[in-house]
């Protein structure tokens, strides 16, 4: 296949892929890969795109066809998370996924790192609230030859699905590597996410009078 069609081809199949995790509410972007193989017709194709290119497409459909309904999605889900890192504050949380990245939907999960070299005291901390809870166990590259289990707990704020991946105090030093691009995640402090949603909140104020503005012409 000649380098200009295989790139149309990761295209094609990027654009379809970021459909499906819209509509369909599909996290993982190989599976998302490989229903938008099949769905074109090519399931045994090699040829599959980057995740940075479905990340790429994820964002500019939701500019095109969820403009009116993503941010505001958004724009809850970050004052949501917001709340509850402020509830696990003595954790140092850190905001990390796509509620941090900006693609997150009425489909997406909060994802927040905790720190703590006790991680039975945030279960107890969610005890004390009467937070119920389940226990998972998370699997995460800190570097391609190094995989390490945390513990993990996931509750409900409403609708939404909250999970909180427990390191130990010093796991702010080094963040996992992201499915994303396999580089250190992103993460964001109470104070980076605060700064986040007012910077958001002043783009859909500015979008909101450019847009009555116009309507008005």
């Amino acid at each position: 296949m000649r380098p200009d069609k295989e790139n149309r081809t990761r295209k094609l199949l990027a654009i379809e892929a970021a459909k499906i995790m819209t509509e369909s509410g599909v996290k993982d972007f190989y599976t998302a890969k490989r229903k938008a193989a099949a769905r074109l017709g090519m399931p045994n194709t090699r040829n599959l795109p980057r995740n940075t290119e479905i990340e790429q497409a994820l964002l500019e459909h939701q500019r095109l066809f969820r403009n009116d309904t993503q941010p505001s999605q958004l724009r809850e889900l970050r004052q949501t998370t917001l709340r509850i890192m402020r509830f696990l504050q003595i954790f140092n949380p850190h905001l990390v996924g796509p509620v941090l990245s900006g693609t997150a939907d009425q489909h997406s999960e909060i994802t927040i790192h905790a720190f703590t070299d006790t991680p039975e005291d945030v279960a107890r901390h969610l005890i004390e609230e009467a937070i119920p809870f389940k226990i998972r166990e998370n699997r995460l590259n800190l570097s391609k030859a190094q995989v390490i289990r945390y513990p993990a707990y996931y509750f409900l704020a409403g609708e939404t699905g909250i999970e909180i991946t427990v390191f130990p105090y010093n796991g702010i030093r080094q963040a996992p590597l992201s499915p994303v691009d396999g580089k250190p995640m992103p993460r964001a402090s109470i104070s980076e996410l605060d700064r986040l949603i007012q910077q958001q909140a002043t783009l859909i104020e500015s979008s909101e009078i450019n847009t009555g503005f116009m309507e008005a012409e």
